[in-house]
């Protein structure tokens, strides 16, 4: 059966250490504890003098300066984690926590879950190749020397990194290793412990290296442990939930996340609010708790993003790069925009029955979507939008038309301003639709916003949300003033509706009525 040592580092709150230790501990695991020495000394002695004499708890021999970024982060787990594994030889796995983290499953759930699979849990991508690092300097954190930290020394460390690339003072990775990054925060089995500080003793180098590199807690285990372990042996996940705000800031957890969080794929959370009091006594007592059963979902991140991501959708951050080459002026573009996918297919397949008007689907989000073989370009949905203007001229060629009908989400705003704002003339077609409950709660499913476990209150508490969601995708549609803007609704006479298609489509009024008529054209 697992017995975990934690690794908590840990610079405030000192009787909230001594209460998580506890808590840890209480369940037959153990702790070793590093408080930054940067911390009030008077918060130490209360640490020691309550913990002092508990077995399960020890603490690393030395007490380290920490600063965001630097190495005195990994000196400090180095410091704990060496200490860990001496103290404690029955702990089979070590797991890397701060005073910020809370378990948000049992005890009993976390040793099952540890012993289910013979592996470690540590994000550990490629520093290269892997988008990882979303802003910021990124090869600068490796072939430089960093000194000062660009938090408290902007200027100096700016400044320093430039006389190193203007000298070519550039050095090569250690022999042998491929660099790899991501979160800080894992668990790690024995073994890999023992390799792990085995390889740091015979190879000095790679601690004088990983010293001067910058933000080295996202690089430093990572590398070194998919370097000793067997791919096949590292799931690259954290098994603690975090997540991050758009200014790269941590998701803090309240009283009222308690449901979410043990909903979630994860043993630990971070951060929990100081604050949290309640939240923080309903974990505690959780991580204690005998044959408690857990419905995972796992909605968090995709939850938080949406509704932290109201009121900016179709507001683009940063430049798309587009083909010049797209569709030209004595081109027709025609957008069928619809939220029901099925309506919007059900009309693009009476089209292409009915008319030589060539027409796709919902290219830019479906592979299969009745596209020609036109090679490479199309093999991936990503692939299409990002040569969006590449694709369209290619279907038109293809097709040997001057028209093309195509399928686009009410969502994806920036992509009907692009095919608005383009040399071609665009056409659009709206396609309104009422949305019940039972679409709206297929459609959160679809979207990831819930899951087969997620609670009935919190479904319906988002359900008016999604609604206003959708019907403001629809008045932002009709807001875009596009001259060639049609609408067939369900609500709408035949003839009103056969008058859009011909509009839209430019064909005869009796072949426009044929269409209106297509079988089913509103049912779900």
């Amino acid at each position: 059966m697992a017995r975990i040592a934690f690794i908590l580092l840990t610079h405030k709150d000192p009787q909230g250490v001594v209460d998580q230790a506890r808590r840890l501990t209480a369940a037959g695991d153990y702790v070793a504890i590093h408080y930054d020495r940067g911390a009030p000394a008077d918060g130490y002695r209360l640490i020691r003098q309550e913990l002092s004499d508990h077995p399960g708890v020890t603490f690393a021999p030395v007490r380290i300066r920490c600063g965001w970024g630097e190495w005195s982060l990994v000196a400090a787990t180095l410091a704990a984690l060496q200490q860990a594994e001496r103290a404690f030889p029955e702990a089979t796995h070590f797991y890397m926590l701060s005073g910020d983290c809370m378990p948000i499953k049992s005890a009993e759930y976390a040793r099952d879950f540890l012993d289910r699979d013979d592996c470690d849990y540590i994000e550990s991508f490629d520093f290269f190749d892997s988008d990882w690092i979303k802003t910021g300097i990124k090869a600068e954190r490796l072939i430089y020397r960093h000194w000062f930290n660009e938090r408290r020394s902007k200027r100096l460390f700016y400044a320093s990194m430039a006389v190193q690339k203007a000298l070519r003072l550039d050095r090569p990775l250690p022999r042998g290793i491929q660099v790899m990054i991501g979160s800080q925060w894992w668990c790690l089995r024995r073994q890999t412990v023992e390799a792990v500080l085995g390889l740091v003793a015979e190879r000095p180098e790679l601690l004088r290296f990983f010293r001067t590199t910058w933000i080295p807690d996202e690089t430093f285990f990572q590398t070194l442990v998919a370097h000793l372990v067997p791919k096949g042996e590292i799931r690259r996940r954290s098994p603690t939930c975090l997540m991050f705000t758009d200014y790269g800031m941590p998701v803090t957890f309240y009283n009222d996340h308690y449901d979410l969080l043990i909903r979630q794929d994860y043993l630990f959370a971070r951060k929990i609010s100081a604050d949290a009091l309640d939240l923080r006594a309903r974990l505690g007592v959780l991580w204690q708790a005998q044959g408690v059963g857990f419905a995972i979902s796992n909605e968090a991140p995709r939850l938080f993003r949406f509704l932290t991501g109201r009121g900016r959708v179709g507001r683009r951050f940063a430049p798309r790069f587009w083909e010049d080459q797209g569709a030209g002026r004595n081109q027709t573009i025609c957008l069928i925009v619809a939220k029901k996918w099925h309506s919007a297919k059900r009309l693009t397949t009476a089209i292409r029955a009915l008319t030589d008007i060539p027409a796709v689907d919902y290219i830019f989000n479906e592979r299969e979507a009745g596209l020609p073989d036109l090679g490479g370009i199309a093999s991936t949905v990503a692939k299409r939008e990002r040569h969006r203007r590449a694709l369209v001229r290619l279907l038109l060629d293809d097709f040997a038309s001057n028209r093309l009908v195509l399928c686009l989400d009410p969502s994806a705003l920036t992509l009907i301003a692009d095919f608005a704002g383009d040399k071609a003339e665009t056409r659009i077609l709206f396609i309104d639709s009422d949305f019940d409950e039972e679409y709206l709660r297929g459609h959160m499913r679809r979207t990831g916003l819930a899951g087969p476990a997620t609670p009935d209150p919190l479904i319906r508490e988002l359900l008016p949300v999604v609604a206003s969601d959708l019907a403001h995708e629809a008045e932002r549609l009709r807001d875009m003033a596009v001259s060639r803007l049609a609408i067939l609704s369900p609500s709408a006479t035949m003839d009103a509706n056969a008058h859009a298609i011909a509009q839209f489509l430019d064909v005869p009024p009796n072949l426009a009525h044929d269409l209106a008529q297509t079988p089913h054209l509103f049912t779900d």
